[in-house]
């Protein structure tokens, strides 16, 4: 296990036993109670929900062959790190932030935010694009011009 935060990249190298993993995982049923790990020398811990969810993830996608990459994130973000976690040039994201649609602050001469607020305003931008299709699919059908 590595002591310091740093990157890291997973391949899929044990395709077999990560696919047998990932239909356990898959036939589990949620459980209130938290989920143990145990260690080499048979000593469990409970996993925290988010620790759980992680491993879970991983799992999915190194089941699916993909590559994982692991990478602490700081809860603090620069503009050009928001940009990038939402797909979008940092011009653009600072057009978000002088449009108040995520807070920020200024501790020095650049703009700081923070991730979860980042995070707040890509799941509300995704929520207004999937309301926005499906309207717009109701009305090409209450037209007539959508063909199920």
């Amino acid at each position: 296990m590595h002591g310091t935060a740093e990157d890291r990249t997973l391949l899929p190298e044990h395709r077999a036993e990560i696919a047998e993993l990932c239909a356990f995982l898959d036939q589990t049923p949620q459980a209130v109670e938290p989920a143990l790990l145990r260690g080499p020398d048979g000593s469990t811990r409970a996993l925290p929900p988010e620790v759980y969810e992680a491993l879970m993830v991983v799992v999915r996608a190194l089941s699916e062959g993909k590559a994982v990459t692991v990478a602490p994130v700081n809860t603090t973000l620069t503009t050009q790190e928001a940009a990038d976690l939402l797909g979008v040039s940092r011009p653009t994201f600072v057009k978000i932030l002088d449009e108040a649609e995520v807070p920020y602050s200024r501790p020095g001469r650049h703009r700081r935010v923070l991730l979860a607020d980042v995070l707040e305003y890509k799941e509300k931008r995704r929520t207004r694009r999937s309301r926005g299709l499906d309207e717009l699919v109701e009305l090409t059908e209450d037209s007539g011009l959508y063909d199920s």
